[in-house]
């Protein structure tokens, strides 16, 4: 039964995925993803943000490498091209675009609905001074930015306000970013936002590089990620109905409106440098589990085709 939140209207409720923001925040905090700690200390306040790993159970820490890896997979593809104008989609509580600022000259867009933007502008005018030192603490003394921030509401489905974001860019290349969108998007919703997407590449040039290339698996990691406080969320969200059937149907997926994959970056956690310590203590069907995990999700850069 389709549960997807509506609002009065019986429009799509976006906005009901908020929460889940949140909690991908406090849940990032324990990595060293740039800003991620600060900003979820931040969050927390005037409660103090505890973040001790080593206290943690296996589900906690199997759900912590899928999203650090998910993160980094996007920073893996970018350094393959010369990616000056960045636009990141649905970005939450990430700072990406903050980090990436102060290490590079990017003009770097950053959106989300207008209930999340809200809260981060607030964390990134608190976060700034600290803006050369990235993850932990940090200089408070600060570095002038190398690049340009801007931190906008806008719905990705929302034709207008995509190509008036994308004119906010000076001329070149375009670097599309989704870390976790695609899977809160039915069919349809996918292939609006491939269309506009695809109009927009075509156009500018450039790549779409998307880290929620997820499958239906019924396999251990499955249940592992989702356990009982977020089984309530995936499904008033759909989210296992909103997966790929597998990654070939994806790819003709993407293939059927026009963008075929230049690059991948596997979700196999080979990019976590802390993968040893995360597994520590971790049994033998455990470690298993964690090499399951390539086969429900990868990151995949796009390009229009031909």
């Amino acid at each position: 039964m389709n549960t997807t939140p509506t609002d009065d209207s019986g429009k799509r409720d976006y906005s009901s995925i908020g929460p889940s923001a949140r909690q991908l925040l406090l849940l990032k905090g324990y990595t060293d993803i740039p800003f991620a700690r600060q900003a979820a200390e931040l969050m927390l306040q005037p409660k103090k943000y505890v973040a001790e790993l080593d206290k943690m159970d296996f589900p906690f820490k199997a759900r912590l490498m899928h999203f650090e890896s998910r993160y980094r997979s996007i920073d893996q593809l970018l350094e393959g091209i010369q990616a000056k104008n960045i636009l990141e989609l649905s970005s939450g509580f990430s700072f990406r675009g903050l980090d990436l600022v102060g290490r590079k000259e990017v003009h770097y867009i950053d959106t989300d609905l207008p209930e999340i933007i809200d809260i981060k502008m607030k964390f990134i005018e608190a976060l700034t001074p600290n803006i050369s030192a990235g993850s932990r603490g940090g200089d408070p003394a600060g570095t002038v930015p190398q690049g340009k921030l801007a931190t906008i509401a806008l719905n990705a489905l929302d034709e207008q306000q995509f190509y008036e974001t994308v004119q906010l860019f000076p001329p070149g290349e375009l670097a599309i970013l989704t870390e976790g969108l695609l899977m809160y998007l039915g069919i349809e919703e996918k292939k609006k936002l491939c269309a506009i997407i695809h109009r927009v590449l075509k156009e500018r040039g450039g790549y779409w590089i998307v880290a929620d290339i997820y499958v239906r698996k019924d396999i251990d990691q499955q249940h592992v990620m989702v356990n009982d406080s977020l089984r309530g969320f995936y499904e008033a969200h759909n989210i296992e109905e909103n997966k790929f059937e597998s990654f070939e149907a994806a790819e003709r997926f993407f293939k059927d409106n026009g963008l075929v994959i230049d690059n991948v970056a596997g979700g196999d956690y080979s990019n976590l440098g802390g993968l040893q310590s995360y597994l520590s203590g971790a049994s033998a069907a455990q470690v298993d589990i964690i090499k399951n995990a390539a086969q429900i999700r990868a990151t995949w850069r796009l390009k229009v085709a031909g």
